[in-house]
């Protein structure tokens, strides 16, 4: 089995589970042993069909004010639980091709291979909601084709950037390239780097 394959049947696996029940507080009932690549790329992509949604609700005109703010503030913490398991699937590579010795002419690649699969999750999301776009319905011929479309787009997206992966992984595998990743080190969640938060801990 490619890389990608597993990929995409988790994060498959992870939207159609959240969609059983379609609601932002449902609890994740993660179905692989905890501390597994599995356990990690499941909870990433359920993180993303949660995020998905509250962007889909504070974006209703009429919400609450109160209500936007504080699903903002959860959406904040979502954006950095994200952030910390892309790194930590790095950190399951970075640990995986440790033995491999690059090659004098091995290159670095844009991205680290967890922020492509990351990538990867999301188109899953958007997959599964085009195809239900295109099947509505309730919606004008000209929406279904325009839906049914961009549906067929996104499955050629996603064999392309499975093929991509399964590239950057191989070539790291065979030394031809290598890994090195940063961390994102996010400034606005943290209280002595974000200025809002550190003048008004002063003020205080």
């Amino acid at each position: 089995m490619k890389y990608s394959d597993k990929f995409n049947e988790i994060f498959d696996r992870s939207v159609n589970d959240y969609h059983k029940w379609d609601n932002v507080d449902a609890e994740m009932i993660n179905p692989f042993d905890l501390g597994t690549l599995e356990y990690f790329l499941y909870k990433k992509n359920w993180i993303d069909a949660v995020q998905w949604h509250l962007e889909d609700i504070i974006r209703d005109p009429g919400i609450d004010p109160v209500k936007a703010l504080t699903i903002k503030r959860r959406i904040d913490n979502s954006n950095q639980e994200r952030t910390d398991l892309v790194e930590m699937i790095d950190s399951y590579f970075m640990e995986l091709f440790s033995n491999v010795i690059p090659r004098n002419d091995a290159t670095i690649n844009t991205e680290t291979p967890a922020w492509a699969i990351d990538r990867l999750s999301i188109l899953a999301l958007k997959i599964y909601h085009m195809k239900i776009e295109s099947e509505r319905n309730d919606a004008s011929n000209d929406h279904i084709a325009r839906c049914k479309e961009k549906y067929r787009t996104l499955l050629t997206q996603r064999e392309d950037l499975s093929l991509a992966i399964d590239q950057l992984l191989t070539d790291i595998e065979e030394g031809r390239k290598f890994m090195k990743f940063y961390k994102q080190m996010k400034m606005y969640n943290d209280p002595a780097l974000n200025p809002i938060l550190y003048q008004s801990g002063k003020k205080n």
